[in-house]
C-alpha cells in the first residue's frame, strides 16, 4: 500500500521509517477513498490520525477552499491534528488551518480568506465561525469527528449536530474513537463499523502497586527524582489532584498540573517541558488528558483505580 503513495511522500515515509500500515489504516484506507460513512475504533496508539488522513488528503483538490472538516474534542487534541496534517498536506500542495476557542476569532477569519482545503478546529468555534457564514458549509465534502464518544457529550454535541445540520447535501461522515462506548443512533446512515477495539498493544506493560492512599503522594514524589523519570498521572476527583500537586510543590518535586482553565499558550508550554523532560510528572484528570499525545512516554500512573478499562 505505501508503495503506491504519490511520490511525494515517499522520502517522509522512509524518513519516519513506515514499512508498513497499521491495521486501522488498512482497514479505513479503501472505505473513505469509496466515499463511505465510516466509524473507525482502535485502541490509543494505533495511528488513528493517520488512518483517516492518508485518504482523506489523497481525495482533496489543490486551490479548492474549505473541502475537509476537522472536528476534536479540546485544543490540545485539534492542535496535534493540525501538526501532523500540515506535515502531510503540504508536500501535495494543499493548506489546513486551525480554529480554537479562546483564540483570536479575527484572525481565524482571515486565515480563511486565504481558502484552506483543510479546517481543524473545536466544535465551539468552529459553530461560531458556521453561523458567520464565514466557514461555508456547502463546501465541506468530508467531515471527521476525532474522539468521537467525547464529541457526544452534553457541552460538545449540541455545536457537532449544528454544524452537521448546515449541510445542505450529503457528504462523507467519518467517526474515529478509541472506545465502542458509543450511541450509535447519533451515526449517519449506511455508517460502517470497523471495531478494532480488542487489539492490545504489545509495548504496554501493567503493574500494579499496593499503597495507602495517603502514602500514594509521597510514593509520586519518589517517583520524580528518579533521574530522567517521566509519568502522566491521572486522578478520578479535581480534590485530590489539587491537593496531591500542592503536597508535591511544597516538597519541591517536578510536577505540574493540565487544569482545564488554564490559558491555551500556558498549557502549551507545560506539555512543551513535559515533552523535553523539564517536567517529571504531569498531572490530570482523563477529560483534561483527553487527546494528548506524547512520544515515547515512559509512564502512565493511575492515582486511583481507573473507572473504566479504556482509562
Amino acid at each position: 500500500m505505501i508503495t503506491k503513495f504519490p511520490d511525494q511522500w515517499q522520502d517522509k515515509l522512509t524518513q519516519r521509517q513506515f514499512d508498513d500500515l497499521t491495521d486501522i489504516q488498512n482497514k479505513l484506507f479503501q472505505p473513505i477513498t469509496d466515499g463511505d460513512n465510516i466509524l473507525g475504533i482502535s485502541p490509543t496508539g494505533t495511528g488513528k490520525t493517520l488512518a483517516y488522513l492518508f485518504p482523506t488528503l489523497l481525495k482533496l483538490q489543490p486551490k479548492k477552499s474549505q473541502q475537509l472538516l476537522i472536528l476534536a474534542p479540546n485544543s490540545e487534541l485539534a492542535g496535534q491534528i493540525f501538526d501532523v496534517t500540515k506535515e502531510w498536506a503540504e508536500p501535495l500542495g494543499l493548506t489546513a488551518q486551525l480554529f480554537l476557542s479562546g483564540s483570536s476569532q479575527k484572525r481565524q477569519i482571515e486565515r480563511l480568506k486565504k481558502g484552506p482545503e483543510i479546517l481543524i478546529g473545536t466544535a465551539g468555534r468552529v459553530f461560531e465561525l458556521v453561523k458567520l457564514k464565514k466557514i461555508k458549509m456547502m463546501n465541506i465534502n468530508t467531515i471527521v469527528l476525532d474522539e468521537f464518544d467525547e464529541l457526544l457529550g452534553d457541552s460538545q454535541y449540541h455545536f457537532v449536530d449544528n454544524i452537521i445540520n448546515r449541510v445542505p447535501r450529503d457528504q462523507q461522515m467519518i467517526y474515529i474513537s478509541a472506545t465502542n462506548k458509543l450511541d450509535n443512533s447519533k451515526l449517519a446512515d449506511n455508517t460502517i463499523t470497523i471495531d478494532l477495539s480488542y487489539q492490545k498493544l504489545d509495548t504496554i506493560k501493567h503493574y500494579y502497586i499496593t499503597v495507602d492512599k495517603r502514602e500514594r503522594t509521597d510514593l509520586l514524589r519518589k517517583f520524580s527524582n528518579i533521574p530522567d523519570f517521566r509519568g502522566l498521572v491521572f486522578f478520578n476527583s479535581l480534590s485530590d489532584l489539587g491537593a496531591c500537586e500542592e503536597r508535591l510543590q511544597f516538597n519541591r518535586a517536578s510536577a505540574v498540573s493540565l487544569a482545564s482553565d488554564i490559558n491555551i499558550k500556558f498549557r502549551k508550554v507545560i506539555l512543551e517541558k513535559f515533552k523535553n523532560h523539564d517536567i517529571s510528572l504531569l498531572l490530570g484528570t482523563d477529560l483534561v488528558a483527553r487527546g494528548i499525545d506524547i512520544d515515547n512516554l515512559e509512564y502512565v500512573i493511575n492515582f486511583d483505580i481507573a473507572r473504566d478499562k479504556e482509562t
